[in-house]
């Protein structure tokens, strides 16, 4: 009837693919910013029509987030299915113990879905997290705080050795390689001694952030990451030295988690042994009646998401704070004073339960935190039923919203000249209960990083 029976099946099939897929496309677009239920959020039009606005900006979306802020006010629509508040006000809507809302699809690219971190089901996160609380309980970190004093003289250690014949040292490295030894210390007893490497885990390190830019990728295509790690070693090392680092590193963790397991069941490790993080996931005691031990697999995902984590956001609050701190003669010296009164003796440990009684310190600490942001991105979460209005504008259940820890902490009504590292804006009490409420380095609520103090 239409002349399409000179045509053969496969020619066919392909002209309604090439048909299908234009048309397809042009409907996706047409749909998110006319008929999408977030189709009245302002925004910029193309982050509102596609993902790729997102994927293109990647690893720096969360300063174009900011832009828009600033442009649009403080919501704004930054996916087709997404928008980002900016009032400090709407954290506690969404962050809070008990919330409802559960983390979105967008962790899934983690590749890490067992872990506390990248979970959705808040009945398996409540069961993980209730099982590490213990060990970040103060009472924990006070028992072993030898670890921290341990890789504290370490790398003092290794400063007075490259000062003492004219050599530098690269702080930005060796933060990050306190932080990793000290987790690993304290999840393994299997320390990973980047303080003693020639290169102090530079490599470590650089491999970990050259991965930053696959996670966008992954989010807007998921599959690719299923592909990326299912991919024979030799082939991710030609293709992609930081996925072939990751591959590495995943099946160190789960060799190390295999490892305690091992010593559990032959019975070395007893009552008496210093506790570390997976001994304690891996044991019954004291657990809830429906705590089910994870498998050596299910573990590596904790395993990596822990230090995937400790890479960057612990080294990064001390390299900003360090580094401001050095480089203002006025803070240096206001520290430097405190810490000389405090501790009169410049041999003697300086403890925990000292350390947080210094005012000027925790001042220092807070505004390292604030400026140096350990995820700079939003925290994606789906709104639950029935819906929830955000300054005025109504968000339909199952669509994202989320905050990003960097925006709030930009905000000047907030933190006046906010790109200054400025410790004494912390120094008042008033002032500083009133900028609590828009300081969220280690989010809020039921989701809060376990690791916080």
């Amino acid at each position: 009837m239409f002349g399409f029976e000179q045509y053969s099946k496969a020619t066919l099939l392909l002209l309604s693919i090439a048909i299908y897929i234009p048309f397809k496309l042009t409907w996706t677009v047409i749909y998110n910013l006319f008929f999408h239920p977030l189709a009245k959020v302002p925004g910029p039009r193309f982050a509102a029509a596609t993902y790729l606005y997102q994927t293109y900006h990647s690893v720096h979306y969360y300063a174009e987030v900011g832009k828009m802020h600033e442009k649009y006010g403080p919501i704004v629509r930054t996916t087709p299915d997404e928008v980002s508040l900016s009032d400090p006000t709407n954290y506690d809507l969404i962050f809070f113990v008990g919330s409802k809302y559960p983390k979105s699809k967008a962790y899934d690219c983690v590749g890490a879905g067992y872990s506390t971190f990248a979970s959705k089901s808040h009945d398996l996160h409540r069961v993980r997290r209730t099982a590490l609380n213990p060990f970040f309980s103060r009472k924990m970190v006070l028992e072993l705080e030898d670890v921290v004093q341990d890789k504290a003289r370490k790398l003092c250690a290794l400063a007075s050795r490259k000062f003492s014949t004219g050599k530098a040292l690269d702080l930005h490295h060796a933060f990050r390689a306190v932080s990793i030894d000290v987790i690993t210390d304290y999840a393994f007893a299997d320390c990973y001694n980047l303080l003693e490497r020639d290169d102090i885990g530079k490599e470590f390190f650089e491999m970990i952030q050259r991965r930053g830019p696959a996670i966008w990728v992954f989010q807007q295509w998921p599959g690719l990451r299923a592909l990326a790690m299912s991919m024979p070693k030799w082939l991710a090392s030609a293709m992609s030295p930081p996925i072939a680092h990751t591959l590495k590193l995943i099946e160190h963790c789960r060799k190390q988690c295999q490892s305690v397991k091992d010593a559990m069941d032959s019975g070395k490790l007893t009552a008496s042994s210093r506790p570390t993080i997976f001994r304690e996931l891996l044991s019954p005691d004291g657990k809830d009646d429906d705590y089910v031990i994870p498998t050596v697999d299910q573990l590596k995902d904790e395993a990596h998401s822990i230090l995937a984590a400790a890479a960057d956001t612990t080294g990064n609050a001390m390299t900003v704070a360090g580094y401001h701190t050095v480089s203002n003669p006025e803070i240096f010296a206001t520290l430097k004073k405190e810490l000389e009164e405090a501790f009169p003796n410049a041999e003697q440990n300086l403890s925990f339960v000292e350390l947080e009684k210094l005012p000027y310190l925790t001042a220092v600490i807070k505004e390292g935190l604030r400026m140096s942001f350990g995820v700079p991105g939003r925290l994606p979460r789906e709104v639950p039923p029935p819906g929830a209005t955000f300054n005025g504008i109504f968000i339909p259940a199952g669509c994202v919203v989320g905050m990003s820890t960097w925006v709030l902490h930009q905000d000047p009504t907030y933190f006046p000249n906010p790109k200054k590292f400025d410790p004494s804006r912390w120094l008042d009490p008033k002032e500083a209960r009133r900028i609590d409420k828009a300081f969220v380095p280690f989010s809020k609520g039921t989701r809060a990083c376990v690791g916080m103090p």
